[in-house]
């Protein structure tokens, strides 16, 4: 599936690749093969060596090495030109001007962007406008590491601010929603299903995994829900219906705004659809 489409990222570790397969038939939107925090320096090459073997036959996303490290050149030269490397996931993201860089190097590939700072956040909006960028991701464990914030459960009203800034820069830029941070908890699928829930209302359009036991409480949340398809198709029936600039449905009164957002669901839906083959 396209990366600007897809809804659950797993990471799968680099040094592991008996488990890219394993990650691959999950029933995530997309894999991503993790170089930077989940590779020791020792073991950077092989992984590096193994990503680019998978992404030569087989779809995924990898996380490169952050640009402050002495990993990223290598990473780039290794995965320039594979035949099935779905996006590049950049971490740290917060200068544009280094974000160009690596744009430039890859040439066409997607570019993800992992926003894990006070920097990189206060920088969102021209990170999202770098040329080959199709998608911000909130690395929400660094953000909070980073700041000093401590995030309450269940809701981490302290993370607000950075996840709204996220939004709002990616749609003023024209990229779909960005991809919500990890939830640690891998035991519990109801609690990865209800952060992702409070994540979709922000306006968060996917997630990142780190386990597949948290696909199957995901992937439903942001995929295309009975509800929001038939709300969409309500409002613009009604609005279709009417010469008026304002409609009644349901017993709220209806505008442009409201009707602007039903158009983008269904948009999205069939967007999906067609990238998934469902008709």
């Amino acid at each position: 599936m396209d990366v600007r489409l897809a809804s659950t990222f797993l990471f799968v570790p680099g040094s592991r690749p008996d488990r890219f397969s394993k990650a691959a038939a999950s029933g995530a939107d997309a894999v991503i093969i993790d170089l930077e925090d989940a590779v020791g320096p020792e073991d950077k090459h092989d992984a590096r060596t193994a990503a680019a073997e998978f992404v030569d036959a087989s779809p995924a996303v990898v996380r490169v090495n952050s640009v402050e490290s002495p990993w990223l050149e290598a990473d780039l030269a290794a995965l320039r030109h594979r035949r099935y490397i779905k996006g590049v996931m950049v971490p740290k993201g917060s200068s544009p001007e280094e974000l160009a860089a690596v744009a430039h190097a890859l040439g066409s590939v997607s570019l993800l962007v992992l926003v894990e700072s006070a920097l990189g956040v206060m920088h969102a909006a021209e990170l999202a406008r770098v040329p080959g960028v199709t998608r911000l991701a909130f690395g929400n464990l660094d953000f909070a590491a980073d700041t000093g914030i401590c995030p309450s459960q269940p809701d981490e009203p302290e993370l607000l601010y950075a996840c709204s800034q996220l939004v709002v820069a990616s749609r003023a830029a024209g990229l779909e929603g960005p991809i919500a941070g990890v939830t640690q908890n891998v035991t519990d699928p109801t609690f990865v299903a209800r952060d992702a829930e409070r994540q979709r209302r922000l306006g968060f359009t996917g997630k990142l995994l780190i386990h597949p036991s948290q696909v199957p409480g995901t992937k439903p949340v942001f995929q295309a829900q009975e509800q929001d398809l038939d709300w969409a198709k309500r409002i613009l029936r009604a609005a279709g219906s009417s010469r008026d600039a304002v409609v009644l449905v349901d017993g709220e009164m209806v505008d442009k705004p409201v009707i602007l957002r039903a158009e983008r669901i269904l948009a999205r839906i069939d967007a999906r659809e067609a990238a998934t083959g469902n008709p």
